[in-house]
């Protein structure tokens, strides 16, 4: 009998107001289809790109304290086609303080001990981690 594969969805997110402008972040984790874990964080005044990286950090951070044993794989959806391809090597990264966040969230990747797939998503297809975002912007979380 096939063992059933075990998937961690992960949804993040990061914008600013203005570019550079007022920033947030935000991850939503679903595990079996269900919101597992959501965070938020302010970042203050930087540009779209870090708080994109910033919220694939927190989450991959989120991830490193589970036990992923369970676990065959996670799916880590952005709407940032620039890190994306960044992250899947597609595109170099040539900004110094991008690339410092790239690496970053490069070995946290590593670090997991689980297949990861990075996945370009539309927003629309993001709207929860975005909610999220723009909520800690609203100042109403």
């Amino acid at each position: 009998m096939d063992r059933e594969v075990k998937i961690i969805q992960v949804f993040s997110d990061g914008g600013s107001r203005g570019n550079p402008g007022m920033a947030a972040c935000a991850f939503v984790v679903f595990v079996n289809n269900v919101i597992f874990h959501q965070e938020s964080k302010y970042l203050g005044f930087t540009t779209n790109n870090d708080a994109e990286y910033q919220g694939l950090i927190m989450a991959l951070n989120f991830l490193n304290t589970l036990d992923l044993s369970d676990y065959q794989q996670i799916n880590i959806h952005l709407d940032s086609e620039l890190i994306v391809n960044q992250l899947n090597g597609k595109y170099k990264v040539k900004n110094q303080k991008l690339k410092i966040l790239y690496e970053k969230a490069i070995n946290l990747i590593n670090n997991l001990g689980v297949k990861v797939q990075i996945i370009h998503i539309p927003r629309s297809k993001n709207f929860l981690s975005d909610k999220l975002v723009n909520a800690r912007l609203d100042g109403i979380i």
